[in-house]
């Protein structure tokens, strides 16, 4: 394995197997289409895919440029080569100095369930931390259910109504954590 890179497989019997099959390590410049990929196949699929949502927004298409800089951070999941995936931090756009956002966190369905989102949370959460940020400030969707749950068992707060400048005036769901 090399830095950045764990393997996944603890968990009972059954999931182990199918968790093994799966690699957590940062994102690369060839992992680019496929990240891109998940992010268009999981927001059709949550009906997120019109104006106001993050499917629309430039990074998708060349996400290893967009996450290069000094105080940003992005995993990928990866079965082999192919990325089913992946999570990032980044300064919140218009947002105070202090506070991140965790950013395009979505999973293809054959690596949900197994941990993976937790595994992926935690360890932009520890990336945050470790490049100075106070809180970090998520936005998703009401359909998303399964992700709510995920961030407000990690601690999230709801908010009331959106921080920064994102542009995603799609999303209806906006929580925060002190980190």
């Amino acid at each position: 394995m090399t830095e950045g890179e764990s393997k996944t497989g603890a968990g009972p019997a059954g999931r182990a197997t199918r968790r093994g099959a799966f690699s957590v390590r940062a994102l690369r410049r060839q992992d680019d289409a496929g990240v891109g990929r998940v992010i268009q196949e999981v927001m059709t699929e949550y009906g997120a895919s019109g104006p106001g949502f993050s499917i629309h927004d430039e990074e998708v298409a060349c996400m290893s440029a967009a996450y290069s800089g000094e105080r940003a951070f992005f995993l990928v999941v990866a079965a082999g080569d192919e990325v089913v995936g992946g999570s990032g931090i980044a300064p919140l756009d218009g947002g105070p100095s202090g506070v991140c956002e965790l950013k395009k966190m979505y999973f293809l369905p054959v690596a949900r369930g197994l941990g993976l989102g937790r595994e992926l949370l935690h360890r932009c959460l520890d990336a945050a931390r470790d490049r100075g940020f106070e809180r970090c400030y998520i936005e998703t969707h009401e359909r998303m259910v399964e992700a709510r749950g995920l961030y407000e068992s990690a601690g999230f707060e709801p908010l009331d109504g959106p921080m920064g400048e994102t542009g995603h005036h799609g999303c209806n769901r906006w929580y925060l954590l002190d980190l």
